[in-house]
């Protein structure tokens, strides 16, 4: 089983990379953390050490990889068995990020990086708007070529379903 998951901020990335890994047995990675040194605060790993990072991924016999990334790394989309585009509903996402800021804030939830109200605004007003503007529509056509592995979905149960559905077909 080989994932690639795929969307904005607050789409459900990491929580569904998560719950998939621990229902299936599968490591799940973020590409979060082959940009970012998470050792020290803003240091990006080279690009020659992120590209090594998801070589030595992408040659597992299973894994689950996650990130809004997509202008590097396009092998990824190429050697999964499914690739899945997260669609939720706009304000959803952007009230999962508020969310997620406040949590971490009162300490009731880790983050990976430092939460600021610069980053809240970042990602609902800039990332989260560039993606819905432009990043959705490169994804896409990225991925036009591996069209019979990609799934644009808006949440976990439509994911599980078609998962398990091609489970059942594997396994005829």
């Amino acid at each position: 089983m080989k994932i690639r998951i795929i969307g904005g901020c607050g789409s459900g990335k990491s929580y569904i990379a998560r719950e998939l890994s621990r229902k299936y047995g599968v490591d799940y990675y973020e590409t979060d953390n082959l940009v970012w040194d998470r050792s020290a605060e803003n240091l990006r790993y080279s690009v020659e050490a992120r590209d090594a990072q998801l070589e030595e991924i992408l040659d597992k016999p299973s894994w689950i990889l996650e990130g809004a990334h997509y202008k590097w790394g396009h092998e990824s989309f190429e050697k999964a068995d499914l690739i899945v585009i997260l669609k939720p509903n706009k304000v959803v996402r952007d009230l999962r990020v508020f969310t997620r800021f406040i949590k971490t804030r009162l300490g009731f939830e880790q983050a990976n990086y430092k939460q600021s109200f610069k980053n809240l605004y970042v990602m609902i007003f800039e990332w989260n708007r560039g993606y819905d503007q432009e990043a959705i529509h490169k994804i896409i056509e990225l991925t036009n070529t591996l069209s019979d592995k990609r799934v644009i979905v808006k949440n976990k149960q439509e994911l599980e379903t078609i998962i398990e559905e091609r489970i059942i077909r594997m396994n005829e």
